[in-house]
């Protein structure tokens, strides 16, 4: 059983009640003097407080995914073993052709507690892979979901590259969230089904690469390389094994909390590798706590790399990068109001910033779930769909550079985002108004 799945969760929680209930019944008994019923009360009461540890200490792993699995726990996995990078690969993705490259099947690993999935053939309502992703640059393995639209498995498509969304979820939260609470997947394959968003690849992660530790997308000196894992390792990774986009154009960064904070991070550092972002509730400075330790070093040098990641400070100090950017907050109950407030009037050209601003929301999914849809059709908006095509594998040669041409006619966009646009190119996305 996976260390993240219901299975283990429930039988774990079975047995800890057990344990319970035999230390009440068998107690009376264990009550008389003596070395035996002595020994026997202690062995009842260690026994009693390792199982309901252990079921609360499996809750607690399975909602917020500090280890995906047991190899992760026992530390077993803390370098990804050298792999040779495919060059144009992923002609025809499954989980079936990934074994030995840069992504890796793991399963039905949590797939099992994902609801609202869609049944049929994937070629109507796509699929979503439960996969590993290995860093060959940082030797990180990270858990992830790939969603693959239904296009993907279509004839007249079978040629054909896409977009790509890179969604982050909050921490100490996981890929759980995004798929269960958000239901990213489901809902992008409503808008796509709808029109309202192009068919895309959509890989779910979660932000720290060194669980439990928060990473926040930074390469910490002497430790965990997270934004190199999110800027070289997850892209090659993608395209090496699926028919995704190669040019910035069709990449994008989209998160909540600090998902949400890293992908601005992302796009604004790296804007040849990702050229939108998305955060919902997210901050736009990186600062150490108790969670990350420390990410910037010490001395003068520490200092200047923690000054790089105050989003405020390099729209002040800094030439803007050419990114689009979408924020959301809320004008009452969220924390990061006033920043955001902020972080919209200091953008500048060529840089551009749209906003979904609630009158009232909180840091939480409630306010999240309203937000998600028009976001996702907002960045599907912003990425183009490549026209660079894949080659059959009849025609390819080794070292072959991807032709072009031949792709089919680019799917019919979704409509504008909904809002006007001001005369200094900022808009408000309307938000998903709750249903019921």
């Amino acid at each position: 059983m996976g260390l993240t799945s219901q299975s283990l969760e429930y039988t774990v929680i079975v047995l800890a009640v057990a344990c319970v209930a035999a230390t009440v019944w068998l107690w009376p008994r264990l009550s008389r003097r003596g070395i035996g019923p002595v020994l026997g009360r202690l062995g009842a009461i260690v026994v009693t407080q390792v199982s309901i540890v252990c079921a609360l200490a499996l809750a607690v792993n399975t909602n917020f995914e500090f280890y995906g699995n047991w190899d992760e726990l026992l530390g077993n996995n803390e370098k990804a073993p050298p792999v040779a990078v495919s060059q144009g690969g992923g002609q025809y993705a499954s989980v079936g052709n990934m074994k030995g490259g840069l992504i890796q099947p793991a399963g039905p690993q949590g797939l099992d507690r994902v609801t609202g999935l869609p049944k049929g053939p994937a070629n109507r309502v796509g699929k979503i892979e439960s996969v590993r992703i290995i860093g060959r640059r940082t030797r990180a393995i990270n858990p992830g979901f790939v969603y693959l639209p239904p296009q993907y498995f279509q004839q007249q498509y079978r040629r054909q590259r896409f977009p790509v969304m890179v969604v982050i979820s909050g921490y100490p939260g996981g890929i759980m969230n995004l798929a269960q609470h958000l239901q990213v997947p489901q809902n992008a394959g409503r808008l796509i089904a709808q029109g309202r968003m192009q068919p895309t690849v959509i890989v779910m992660v979660r932000p720290t690469i060194a669980p439990p530790r928060d990473t926040e997308c930074v390469d910490v000196p002497g430790g965990p390389q997270a934004e190199t894992f999110f800027t070289k390792d997850l892209p090659d990774a993608m395209k090496a094994t699926y028919r995704v986009g190669h040019d910035p154009s069709a990449w994008g960064a989209f998160g909540y909390s600090s998902g949400g904070t890293c992908s601005l991070q992302l796009a604004m550092r790296n804007p040849k590798v990702y050229t939108s972002a998305v955060s919902l509730s997210g901050d736009y400075a990186i600062k150490d706590d108790l969670t990350t330790g420390s990410l910037f070093g010490a001395g003068p040098e520490g200092a200047q790399r923690e000054r790089e990641h105050d989003l405020l400070w390099r729209l002040k100090n800094l030439p803007a990068p050419q990114v689009s950017t979408l924020v959301a907050s809320s004008r009452k109950g969220e924390a990061d109001y006033g920043a955001t407030m902020q972080f919209i009037h200091a953008v500048k050209a060529p840089m551009t910033v749209d906003s979904i601003i609630l009158p009232q929301g909180s840091h939480q999914f409630t306010t999240w779930r309203r937000e998600v849809v028009p976001a996702l059709e907002w960045q599907s908006q912003q990425l183009t769909f490549p026209q660079d095509t894949v080659p059959l594998p009849a025609q390819r040669k080794p070292g072959a550079k991807v032709g072009q041409g031949g792709a089919p006619a680019k799917p019919t966009g979704p409509a504008k985002a909904p809002g006007a646009a001001d005369d200094k190119g900022r808009r408000r996305v309307e938000a998903e108004r709750p249903q019921g």
